[in-house]
């Protein structure tokens, strides 16, 4: 995965989900299936992309995530949302619904 790919992505895809974790990080490590699991379920047209900030420091700055968890989720090629450590799934899901909808409607 390249900086280059994933902006790509971001510009020609109608969602992102750019979730960071760290090789050491419990709470990501628990999180991110929760993530799958809520993305395929409800935001199926959403690209899931997994990076470990720790393997991908470059990737990290250029998005400004400083700690894990983080997700990003870019809607229409912008920034819609950036979650961080203490994150509702349930919160993400109702604020995702709406604009995912629109956006996926054909």
């Amino acid at each position: 995965m390249t900086l280059e790919s994933i902006v790509k992505s971001i510009e020609t895809e109608p969602g992102v989900l750019l979730y960071f974790s760290g090789e050491n990080c419990n709470v990501c490590h628990a999180l991110r299936p929760k993530f799958r699991e809520l993305f395929d379920r409800s935001f199926p047209m959403i690209r899931q992309i997994y990076l470990d900030a720790g393997e991908h420091p470059e990737i990290a700055a250029h998005f400004q995530v400083f700690s894990v968890p983080t997700a990003i989720v870019f809607l229409g090629g912008r920034e819609f949302t950036r979650e961080g450590r203490a994150v509702s799934l349930h919160a993400l899901e109702e604020k995702l619904s709406r604009p995912y909808g629109i956006l996926t409607e054909s």
